[in-house]
């Protein structure tokens, strides 16, 4: 994994902060990542229900049909959200449109591979108002889970330490 300097106040990594840019006309939440592991092994972390579990969530349904029924983990109490699969390129591209009570949130998943390291691009197509300071710390909890499932250690699960700590990190740059 990524040798990165942590911030003092909260001690989260700086070289993991998630970026909000303009691009377009959109405002995309981004996050990069990077992991010692074949990009195979990236995607099964980031499909496979037995392993989804651990980091994000459970899912039941069936992705062929085009949508699955996600219970997140850490959303305790909170009905399962509806996962559209919009396209589906194993194991290097995944775009979903998850339904939520605020309206549907259009993100992509890239994986590239280099030598025997595969690099992680996460995109969340951001709506109007935009809210990236609590959209963006909720995000980065998640990848910090997946992160951790992948290198087989303990799973954050104090979400006070992303939010609020980081949601000044993640400003909508003006237009």
């Amino acid at each position: 994994m990524n040798q990165t300097r942590t911030t003092p106040a909260t001690g989260h990594p700086l070289g993991r902060l998630g970026a909000v840019v303009r691009e377009g006309g959109a405002v995309l939440l981004r996050f990069e990542r990077l992991y010692d592991a074949p990009a195979a092994d990236v995607w099964s972390a980031l499909t496979d229900p037995g392993r989804t579990a651990r980091w994000i969530g459970s899912w039941t349904g069936d992705p062929a049909s085009g949508s699955v029924l996600l219970s997140m983990t850490a959303e305790e109490g909170a009905p399962g959200e509806r996962v559209q699969v919009d396209r589906c390129e194993p194991p290097t591209r995944l775009d979903v449109t998850m339904g939520t009570a605020d309206g549907p949130w259009p993100l992509t998943v890239r994986l590239t591979e280099e030598a025997g390291r595969t690099r992680l691009l996460f995109t969340h197509r951001l709506a109007e108002p935009y809210d990236a300071s609590a959209v963006g710390p909720g995000w980065h909890y998640y990848l910090d889970r997946l992160d951790a499932a992948l290198e087989g250690t303990p799973v954050p699960d104090d979400f006070t330490a992303y939010h609020p700590a980081l949601a000044e990190s993640y400003p909508v740059p003006a237009a």
